[in-house]
């Protein structure tokens, strides 16, 4: 059976996050899957890579599915660019071994995070990231970030509700770039926990705030203590930026 990858960039605001909900068709899983379901004459499942959350954004989902009958990638990229959603496109398409799995095989992902970080909004920006008029030490947060590197458990900075998988997860590369106005947070690791990111995020910004020192990250981890992170950054300043196989 022809299994093919799809490389997805979507403007998540308008939707419930990319995981389809039982009938709810508001998510991004399920416009792909309805569109895709319609061409292939059978109910038609795709796998994404990563189950981004609620109003997060993506750069670059990859997701894989099956078909029951062999179309080109152009075939599918044009039937889908005439009837998905104008926020969902998906840019590339190629067919891949059966086995391929796009979750499964996934070795690194990468989330960007961007905040305005002046003290008037930015009209054009408003949706894509976080606005903080304080001013942020960047210099901190570097440090604080330090801290985040290597495998963790991170339970403290999750809300995934179940306690039977490990909460154990491993940050290879944290990078935060001040450039025209904006803050970008760049976080790589092999896997990422519910909220995981938006949690890292908050933290980190409640050090740059002077709300928390650099140094009690090392605490907060070992804690497991959710309420001692801080708050949770808005989830209009995420991308899905990278994911590596």
């Amino acid at each position: 059976m022809p299994n093919y990858r799809a490389i997805i960039q979507y403007d998540g605001g308008r939707y419930r996050g990319w995981q389809k909900l039982g009938n709810d068709e508001n998510t991004i899983q399920g416009k792909l899957e309805k569109v895709l379901s319609e061409l292939n004459g059978e109910e038609t499942e795709i796998i994404g890579s990563s189950r981004t959350d609620a109003g997060v954004h993506a750069f670059n989902q990859v997701a894989n599915f099956y078909t029951n009958r062999q179309f080109s990638p152009g075939e599918l990229m044009d039937y889908f660019s005439r009837y998905l959603p104008k926020d969902i496109s998906v840019i590339n398409i190629d067919m891949v071994p059966e086995k391929f799995h796009s979750r499964y095989n996934a070795k690194l992902k990468t989330y960007l995070y961007k905040i305005w970080n002046r003290k008037h909004p930015n009209p054009f920006m408003r949706k894509y990231s976080m606005h903080l008029e304080e001013q942020l030490d960047v210099d901190k947060m570097r440090r604080a970030a330090n801290y985040f590197i290597g495998a963790h458990d991170f339970t403290a900075y999750s809300n995934a509700k179940s306690k039977k998988k490990s909460m154990i997860r491993t940050i290879m590369a944290i990078d935060i770039e001040e450039k025209e106005g904006f803050v970008d947070i760049h976080i790589c690791g092999d896997g990422f926990l519910h909220n995981m990111v938006r949690k890292m995020v908050g933290s980190l910004i409640e050090v740059g705030l002077g709300n928390i020192d650099a140094d009690d990250i090392p605490d907060i981890l070992d804690s497991g203590l959710r309420k001692e992170t801080g708050r949770m950054a808005q989830a209009c300043g995420l991308f899905l930026e990278k994911i590596d196989y």
